[in-house]
């Protein structure tokens, strides 16, 4: 599959990546901020507004910037009080040295960071951060490594648990991106994170993933009938409520 098509995949189920996508783990967020020189804080690629609503909780001067016209609206509609600004990471819609510390969540993959890393550079402060997070599922748990097995890698991806999600993202902030000489060396850490869930809304959750969403119909409901035949079939999912184990893993660079 070709990237730009899953990039722009997410508009059209803007309502259900608002309901469904979980939150990010005040601890790893936290963490990501610690070094920053003061409270203002870019959320890059912000989708319908999971971490900015974290940001907000922790006390954050929070900007958020997002491509898609829906999912906007959906953080607009969640996060009133948020100014949220179309824009992307190639092109940031702010003055330069404006904000502490850009943070973006699920997103920085998606990023040009050949572009990105130029123009994330330029609205930072001097001694500002940079931090992607993701939130990821504990594959440790046997369950959960046999639902990624069921499910496919357009459902649950190298980024998407924690025993590839290191190795899938180490490199997005290397020399090619111009990084090098305006950041110091990364580093990755990981923070216990859960979401409850049903085995149908976790149907949901994966549902929205963008190898799903750009799926014909056919095989998605394929895919989506075999993940939920599993989960009824686990005793740690087929009963009501469970909470799905995961971790937000940072990468961070200063």
């Amino acid at each position: 599959m070709e990237e730009r098509p899953l990039r722009s995949s997410f508009g059209a189920a803007a309502t259900a990546y608002a309901e469904h996508r979980p939150d990010y783990a005040q601890a790893a967020v936290r963490w990501a901020l610690e070094p920053a020189p003061g409270p203002r804080v870019l959320d890059l690629g912000a989708g319908t507004g999971k971490l900015s609503a974290t940001l907000v909780e922790l006390g954050a001067d929070v900007v958020a910037v997002e491509p898609d016209p829906a999912m906007l609206t959906e953080l607009r509609r969640a996060l009133p009080a948020v100014r949220a600004l179309p824009g992307s990471a190639e092109s940031i819609p702010l003055p330069a040295a404006s904000v502490d510390a850009v943070l973006a969540g699920n997103a920085l993959h998606w990023f040009d960071m050949a572009v990105a890393g130029a123009e994330i550079a330029r609205v930072l402060a001097p001694g500002g951060i940079l931090a992607g997070l993701w939130n990821v599922m504990d594959d440790r748990i046997d369950w959960v490594a046999a639902l990624e097995r069921v499910s496919g890698s357009a459902a649950i991806g190298p980024r998407d648990t924690l025993s590839r999600w290191r190795a899938a993202t180490a490199d997005m902030f290397v020399a090619r991106a111009g990084l090098d000489a305006r950041f110091g060396a990364s580093e990755q850490v990981e923070f216990p994170h859960g979401q409850r869930r049903t085995a149908d809304s976790l149907v949901a959750t994966l549902a929205t993933r963008a190898g799903m969403l750009v799926m014909a119909e056919e095989e998605r409901d394929v895919t989506l009938g075999r993940i939920r035949a599993f989960l009824r079939s686990r005793p740690e999912t087929a009963h009501g409520e469970f909470t799905l184990p995961m971790l937000t893993g940072v990468l961070r660079v200063r």
